[in-house]
């Protein structure tokens, strides 16, 4: 009787020990919810590092020019040969008549960026008329001058210590009094290629080679992955040369991007001759890149499918083929989709591979197609990094919010499709 009482008692009243396993488990909730604050905290703090860099990026630094179209300076038959850069000189001397060194001169007119005289040029070719007429025309500004006016420069250190000379600070005042000088949506940034000049560079070249290395890896990768996802999973015997396929795939879905760069050299370039830093090679490698995880992924999606799925169409005379093509594929394919997207997203962050084939090129012109030379976003993204302006940091932290936006949608079409398409059993 006093056992039993005493095994009550116990019961009743949990021992040292349960009690110290309570606590254990409320430390380790404790820490788990510590990790994950961290975590939230990190990915916050980096956003905001980003967001705070890149998003003065999107506005751009113009002056107003009062340029005399002088007839004498023109050529009816060759515009072209004009010369519109001592047109915009022009127009700065008559702003500052005081400026006569030679060196305020060359200071005064680096506060214009050199495609001023583009931007006359296109003008005087889509109406001949205004020449003889004096025309206000907004240019851009320096780059310089836009970091001056975004507060990237402090006007408070010494001159030795700063670009802008103090001469120069008077002048952009005198400007900002007259209402010459203002900050506008950076259409350019949106519009125009890589450049050296800071205030000219653009991701639009980046971001139609990216599209067109994804179209060659989507038209690649998806149909081939999906065929070795279906032929493993549903018609291949079980031997030992299955077993062997299967392992190299797990494996390859864990090599690292860099080797597959390599192997394009090897194969795409060195061996088939084909162009270097296009985005038909890029496609190439990066097909080679996302098959394992299509694969994989289209593997899962077709295993999910219940084998009385297969028995009820083959029980009503269905073959093999028309068991899998028409009841078990279409009831895989959303999760077949899902691994698609998540492997292009991870093509499209992809930098390593595509440096290895030679797309870290500087490259201008706008790619017109698949054989051009071309850029991508992030190889774009490494290239800005690594230039010492002040102004490319800012569109690298840009082009980063840009490539961020692409990959968040792509993940978040990937969720959508699996919560829309997914069936319970």
């Amino acid at each position: 009787m006093k056992n039993i009482e005493n095994t009550g008692t116990s019961l009743l009243h949990p021992t040292r020990q349960l009690k110290r396993r309570y606590r254990a488990e409320k430390w380790f909730q404790r820490m788990g919810l510590l990790a994950i604050v961290l975590a939230l905290s990190f990915i916050a703090f980096l956003f905001f590092t980003i967001f705070s860099d890149g998003y003065t990026a999107f506005t751009q630094t113009y002056i107003e020019l009062d340029v005399h179209f002088a007839p004498e300076v023109f050529s009816q038959e060759k515009l072209a040969r004009a010369n519109y850069p001592g047109l915009v000189k022009g127009s700065m001397r008559s702003l500052f008549p005081g400026v006569t060194s030679r060196r305020e001169k060359k200071q005064l007119y680096s506060l214009i960026s050199p495609s001023a005289a583009y931007r006359l040029q296109e003008l005087v070719e889509a109406d001949p008329k205004i020449i003889g007429t004096t025309k206000k025309v907004w240019v851009l500004a320096d780059d310089d001058v836009d970091m001056l006016m975004k507060g990237k420069i402090d006007r408070k250190q010494d001159e030795s210590a700063r670009r802008i000379r103090d001469n120069q600070l008077t002048w952009i005042d005198k400007l900002i009094a007259d209402g010459r000088l203002e900050k506008r949506f950076n259409w350019t940034f949106f519009t125009s290629g890589d450049s050296r000049e800071p205030e000219l560079a653009g991701i639009l070249g980046a971001v139609k080679g990216s599209f067109l290395t994804l179209l060659i890896t989507l038209s690649l990768s998806f149909p081939i992955g999906v065929a070795s996802a279906v032929y493993l999973e549903e018609f291949a015997p079980e031997n030992k040369w299955t077993d062997l396929i299967e392992i190299n795939i797990n494996n390859l879905a864990a090599v690292p991007s860099i080797i597959f760069g390599l192997l394009g050299l090897a194969i795409f370039i060195n061996f088939w001759g084909l162009p270097r830093s296009t985005p038909v090679v890029g496609g190439l490698v990066l097909t080679l890149m996302t098959l394992p995880t299509i694969i994989i992924a289209g593997r899962a999606s077709l295993k999910s499918v219940p084998p009385s799925i297969r028995e009820a169409a083959l029980g009503v005379g269905a073959s093999k083929m028309q068991t899998v093509t028409h009841h078990v594929l279409p009831l895989a394919l959303p999760g077949m989709l899902t691994g698609t997207i998540i492997g292009m997203a991870q093509a499209l962050g992809e930098t390593a591979p595509l440096l290895m084939i030679g797309m870290v090129a500087f490259i201008v012109d706008i790619p017109g197609g698949i054989t051009d030379p071309s850029a991508v976003l992030p190889v774009q993204i490494f290239l800005w990094a690594d230039s010492p302006e002040r102004a490319f940091t800012e569109k690298t932290a840009a082009a980063i919010m840009i490539l961020l936006i692409f990959l968040v949608a792509m993940n978040s079409f990937a969720v959508f499709l699996r919560k829309k398409f997914e069936i319970k059993w």
